[in-house]
Order: structure tokens, then sequence, then C-alpha cells
């Protein structure tokens, strides 16, 4: 049974565009009709605004207290300190990202921020690890006291609203339950923990915060702190998306996008260059590596299936990501792995 759509409340940007602002307590009380509720605004935001924001999320303020006070404890080590974790020396990426490896044009374009990556723990074990597949593993940690347990919290805390989420989308598209969760097993569900630099440098194309970019997985969830994050609205105009208060903020992304035929939209969004110190943590909600991404039957089509043909999240997610960071980038052309 499904309710009465509850009211949306809006955060009105700096443009005048409003984006959605979703409660998500029926997520959290084990009812069907609730969940459903919640569905029916997830989904519409997922076709119309493609950006919105979340609040009564259920992840308690000590979580998010505690990833701040943590990103900010690890970024202000000294650079010597930071590179012995350095991304680039492991396979899989995993670890500190300094700003100029962000992006394969430094230093024509600079994106001002830096960054701890990690993602879903893999044991060394692992078969997808053993397989080489990169963006699967373990976690490397630096040796701070208590601080692998305050991010891991953290993570697992974003993850399981994550997989709540998913529920709810996939009975807003009408399919099976579990048909989606189930290529979630050793997800590549990274999170960034980014730390933007402060600068004097203006905003321009070439001198930004992060460059426009679309996400790779099946959504993010944002957690930021500062404002600079904009969003294309469908009228391609960049709208503001700033903090509120008690809120993440939530973005399609590609994976959404093919399984629901073009429904959902994965939109171009960018964090411009504000000069200050910003902290960010973007959860990228992703699946198995090997998982076979396509229009999901009810949205197959001559024209969805020559526009979202098939394949691997994985290698989705890689063929992206190559772009993204300057050392994968070389690695790649040095042949040290392959996208075919």
């Amino acid at each position: 049974m499904w309710l009465t759509k509850a009211p949306i409340t809006s955060a009105l940007s700096a443009s005048g565009v409003e984006l959605p602002v979703i409660d998500l307590s029926g997520l959290h009380t084990g009812h069907l009709e609730d969940m459903a509720a919640v569905a029916t605004e997830l989904g519409e935001a997922a076709r119309i605004s493609w950006f919105f924001y979340i609040k009564n999320h259920g992840v308690d303020q000590s979580l998010i207290d505690g990833i701040f006070a943590a990103s900010k404890q690890f970024h202000d080590l000294p650079r010597r300190t930071k590179m012995k974790n350095w991304s680039g020396f492991s396979t899989h990426h995993r670890g500190y990202v300094p700003f100029e490896e962000n992006g394969t044009k430094f230093p024509k374009k600079i994106n001002f921020n830096e960054a701890w990556d990690m993602s879903y723990g893999t044991p060394a074990d692992h078969p997808d690890y053993l397989a080489g597949w990169r963006m699967t593993g373990p976690n490397i940690w630096p040796e701070i006291p208590g601080w692998r347990d305050a991010v891991s919290a953290y993570y697992d805390a974003i993850f399981s609203l994550g997989l709540k989420m998913l529920s709810a989308l996939e009975y807003e598209l009408g399919v099976e339950p579990d048909t989606l969760k189930r290529h979630i097993n050793n997800p590549t569900s990274q999170l960034q923990m980014l730390k933007y630099l402060e600068n004097d440098m203006p905003a321009s194309n070439d001198m930004v915060g992060i460059d426009a970019h679309s996400d790779f997985e099946c959504f993010t969830i944002l957690l930021q702190g500062g404002p600079g994050l904009q969003a294309m609205n469908v009228d391609d105009y960049w709208m503001e998306a700033p903090p509120l208060e008690g809120t993440f903020i939530v973005n399609i992304g590609d994976i959404f996008e093919t399984w629901s035929g073009g429904q959902y939209k994965a939109t171009q969004h960018r964090v411009v260059n504000t000069g200050r110190e910003r902290y960010s943590f973007p959860l990228f909600f992703g699946l198995d590596y090997d998982a076979v991404v396509e229009p999901l039957p009810k949205f197959r089509t001559p024209e969805t299936l020559a526009k979202y043909p098939p394949i691997a999240a994985g290698e989705h997610l890689m063929r992206m990501t190559v772009h993204a960071f300057r050392y994968i980038a070389d690695a790649h052309a040095k042949g040290e792995f392959s996208l075919d």
C-alpha cells in the first residue's frame, strides 16, 4: 500500500532553484508503507532534480563529529608524514592523494583538494584482490591512535544507510527485493576524506575545487562542511548546493541511470575554488567489481539498449578513474594494467 505522498521541504539555492529535502524517517520504522512513501519521494527526486538533501537519516551526530575530527587530524600532519601512505604505493587506490595527483592536467589545471581514500574492506586473500582487480582490496591506515575506529564507524553507518536507500529505490522502480542488492557482496564503495586547500588563486575553469563530472556508481551520499558545491540543473544552469544542518546531499550516479534506462539521471557537478579551507566526505555507493550493469528488463527498449550497453561496474569505474588521478593514468600508460 502506498501512502499519500509526504510533503517535501526544499533548500533554496543562491540561484533561486529549489532542491528537495527528503525525510528518511520512514526507512527506519520497519513498516513497508513507511518505506514506500519515502521511496516515492526518492524516485521523484532522482527523475526531476537528480540532486537532493536527506534528513532524519539515522547517522548519529557523534559519528559525523568524529569523521570531521579524524580528517582534520590527518590532513594537519606534515606532508612528508602523509606521503608515507601515498595511494600510489598501493595497487587498489588506498591512502593519501596529494592535490597534484587529482586530474591528469596538473599544473595547467589544478584541483585544490587533497584526500584520504578508503573503501569496503577486502581481505588480502579475497579472490577479487588476488585477481588483480583494482579498486578492491584491504584498506590501509595511518598510525594515529583511534583513527581507524572513528573512520570505520562512520563508513559503516553511511554504507548501511546506502543499503536502505538502495532497497527503497528497488521498490520505487518496481523490481523484486534484492534484484539490485544481490550485486553488493564485495563492492567498490569508496569514501573520500577531502580537504579543499586554502589558496589565493581566483576561481576559473583551470583553478577549481573539483572539476565538473558525474559520478560513476549507484549514488553518492555527501557530508560537506562548507559552500562550494554546484550542480547542473535541467536547464544547464549551475545551482548552489550548500550544506544544510542535519542533512546529507545525494546525487544519482551512472549505474542507476543505466538500470532505469535513463529515467534517473546522473548529472554534472563541481566544486568551485572558494580559496577557503573546506572538508567534505562523499561515499560513492558502488557494486561488486564484476557486476554487469544494463537496463533492467522493464526498461529495455531498442533505444535504451543502444544507449546503455552492458558493462561491468568495476571496468566502468576504472575507465573513468584513470582520468581522475595522475598516478593511475601514468600506471596505465606504462602498461601496468589494461582497460580492455
